[in-house]
């Protein structure tokens, strides 16, 4: 009883973060769910649908913490196939018996069918869902509707759609291009822009915004009509009364045809492998790292698709992006799906006129900027790093996806990858033997500290990795665990892919997991996701240093530190600063360190959110051990934003008799108290008198950085130089308090 008195408790005291990530999401799930109901030939409204009936009933009968429902990227392919061939009532029926396939696979607690699919060929799948995005709306954003036969020939027609708009002869024609191209832009520069104030809008909504005041600026000031071609603008969005009146009647007459059930099972499929990757990384973004039952969402995605289909809407998927969004804004609990569907219905009843300003290209553009990151050359570069056999998977799935279908690619996936896995081992009875055959098994020791150990026989792919998978699931995050491969022959990429995640959950909570008995494996390149055989694999070879690495070498030099280029994995020093609780680090590199590593100055890249969402980025910062213990704090410089994250519950720290600091900075801390006790005069006036860094304490070490990019080797000189000055000061005052 008082377990759940504290846990109504917390959900109320997180509730305003909640509400506001929940605000922040609607602002990039509406432009998102009208385009991509539009992208799939269905009402403008149809995606709103979908995000709505999902955030509210996934909300409640979910099992999930921090995702977020509505519609999804990948479904846009075959919703289109599916309106072509049922029609769009027909479609709806489709997507209701969708809805009762995913109930129906969560009560046989199907969940696990999500580790049957090799990593590359999800990427591939993903990829050709990205190009057939893309290829599609590319045309209609730049003007150019056209209806062709198959995906690939729409990619293949946009040469002479970017050489026809130069030859339009009507002027609405041209104005949509324009309003196409610049709202893809948009997309492209806003994660470049490092911005605090601006990032306050998400790029989506920068597009709508913009849209509806160019409509009112020829409306009112150059009292003429909207410029782009009526054709290319939104239309049909419902007032709240008539969406009511417009809920469509399912037609079930087509119940009994092949092509019927053909578009259910790819729906089915698609919608229950989208919600599962994501559930499955949104898992890893939750700081907490808390585990969500997938079978119980599956339920629920099931419920809310069969709702969102006879009112009209789309399927409902948990979506990545749009999570990955509510974890970086502070989202902790299911309420800010709520939250989320709430503010869209808010949006739909007192702005839908509005919203028939918007240029339809200009919607588009973001689901071609969508297509391209799904697809994006740049992770094909990632596979290949991994090797050159998931190159061969991953374009096997993307090839047989774009000529014949969704459903036929991700068998031929599975199916080159066992092939490839095959070859490489000269030995089909090694699988065919072994198949049946129990190769997991887990004990807990007691020699010392207990912790569990894990012994894996045989092989460990994507074929039987859900063997391994329930054991780790059986064992608290909190505990220690080995896992032992030495007697495994192979291991694939897919297992190495998921064993790191389960790395970062453990270490996350406390516990440890640690990989053994690949000593002896070789690989065919160093990535650590690298499939394992018993084969030796090819040499590392370092590369020369480059200017600034010269350079850097030279600094150490000159303040007696060390130097070292290689890249390091071990970044547990950083875990607990409240700065990368949501945040994964990829690699530190360029360290320059003391003898004891007190004084410890970094490159480091980091990413925020996963899959499209996911951003990458690389900053200098500064780790400075201490000797003694003080306050856990964070300190940056006040701002705007600031004070909108303390309406979310996060409060600013004042300190007595310095209205100018406490007016120039944002001071927030785990216990206020201590913090204002410790911040006396002198550190005070440190840090009114210097230079604006992010200063954080996790109570016996600071990290110190400024910008959220490489530092240049002038600024380099100058953190040094800080953090030695801060260093003095902090000492002297914690010897002091302590």
């Amino acid at each position: 009883m008082t377990k759940k008195k504290t846990d109504i408790k917390g959900f109320f005291k997180a509730l305003p973060k909640n509400i506001f990530s929940g605000f922040v999401v609607s602002l990039i799930a509406l432009p998102l769910g009208l385009g991509l109901a539009m992208a799939s030939e269905a009402p403008p409204i149809a995606g709103v649908i979908a995000a709505v009936v999902g955030g509210v009933l996934v909300s409640i009968l979910g099992g999930s913490n921090v995702t977020i429902s509505g519609p999804g990227n990948g479904l846009v392919g075959v919703i289109l196939v599916a309106v072509a061939t049922l029609g769009l009532n027909g479609t709806y029926a489709a997507i209701i018996c969708s809805g009762v396939l995913l109930t129906i696979l969560g009560f046989l607690r199907m969940g696990k069918l999500a580790d049957f699919f090799p990593s590359s060929a999800i990427q591939g799948m993903l990829a050709a869902i990205g190009l057939i995005i893309l290829g599609k709306q590319f045309h209609i954003m730049m003007g150019n509707e056209m209806k062709l036969p198959g995906s690939i020939d729409y990619l293949l027609a946009i040469p002479s759609t970017i050489i026809g708009v130069f030859s339009y002869n009507h002027s609405g024609f041209t104005y949509a291009a324009i309003s196409g191209v610049i709202a893809l832009a948009i997309m492209v520069f806003y994660p470049k822009i490092r911005n605090k104030y601006f990032h306050l809008v998400p790029a989506p909504m920068w597009i709508v915004l913009i849209s509806i005041g160019v409509s009112y600026f020829y409306e009112l000031v150059l009292q003429q009509p909207h410029p782009v071609d009526p054709r290319y603008m939104i239309s049909n969005i419902p007032t709240g009364s008539q969406i009511v009146s417009d809920i469509p009647t399912p037609n079930f007459n087509l119940v009994n045809s092949i092509g019927f059930w053909g578009s259910v099972l790819a729906i089915t499929l698609i919608a229950s492998i989208e919600s599962l990757l994501s559930i499955k990384a949104v898992d890893q973004l939750d700081p907490e790292k808390r585990r969500s039952n997938v079978n119980r969402d599956l339920k629920a995605l099931g419920l809310a698709t069969i709702g969102s289909g006879f009112l009209g809407g789309l399927n409902v998927v948990t979506v990545i992006a749009r999570s990955s969004v509510n974890v970086n804004n502070g989202g902790s609990n299911r309420s800010s799906n709520f939250a989320h569907a709430t503010f869209l219905v808010v949006f739909i009843l007192l702005f839908s006129t509005q919203l028939t300003r918007i240029p339809l290209p200009a919607l588009m553009a973001i689901l071609v900027y969508t297509g391209y990151k799904l697809a994006s050359p740049s992770n094909v570069a990632k596979i290949f790093k991994i090797g050159k056999e998931q190159l061969i998977i991953f374009f096997t799935t993307l090839l047989v996806t774009l000529f014949i279908g969704l459903i036929s690619g991700i068998l031929a996936g599975v199916l080159m990858t066992f092939v490839i896995h095959v070859i490489l081992n000269k030995d089909l009875e090694l699988f065919i033997k072994n198949w049946r055959k129990p190769n997991v098994l887990m004990f807990k020791e007691k020699k010392g500290d207990q912790h569990y150990y894990i012994n894996v026989k045989h092989f460990c792919t994507f074929l039987n990795f859900y063997r391994l998978k329930e054991k780790l699931n059986a064992i608290p995050e909190t505990e220690d665990v080995v896992v032992d491969l030495s007697l495994c022959e192979f291991v694939d990429h897919t297992v190495m892919e998921n064993l790191s995640a389960y790395q970062d959950v453990f270490h996350k909570r406390g516990g440890h997991l640690e990989i053994i008995g690949l000593d002896l494996h070789g690989t065919d390149s160093q990535h650590p996701f690298a499939l394992r055989r018993l084969i030796p694999g090819i040499p590392f070879i370092t590369g020369n240093l480059t200017k600034r690495q010269t350079t850097l070498k030279e600094i150490a030099q000159d303040y007696s530190l060390e130097y070292e280029v290689d890249v390091k994995g071990n970044t547990e020093v950083l875990d607990n600063f409240r700065y990368f609780k949501t945040k994964k680090i990829e690699k530190i590199y360029n360290r320059l360190f003391n003898e004891d590593s007190s004084f410890s100055l970094f490159d480091i890249h980091f990413s925020e959110g996963e899959f499209i969402a996911k951003e990458d980025v690389r900053t200098t910062m500064l780790h400075i051990k201490l000797e003694h213990a003080i306050p856990e704090f964070t300190l940056d410089r006040e701002g705007f934003m600031e004070r909108l994250y303390a309406i979310a519950g996060y409060e600013d720290i004042p300190i007595d008799n310095h209205s100018d600091f406490t007016k120039r900075f944002y001071l927030i801390g785990k216990n206020p108290y201590q913090v204002q006790e410790y911040f006396n005069d002198d550190l005070v006036k440190f840090f009114e008198c210097n230079s604006y860094y992010h200063v954080e304490s996790d109570g016996v070490s600071l990290l110190i950085f400024r910008t959220q990019r490489t530092s240049g080797v002038k600024e380099i000189k100058k953190l040094i130089d800080f953090g030695n000055r801060l260093r003095k000061i902090v000492v002297k005052e914690a010897l002091v308090a302590y």
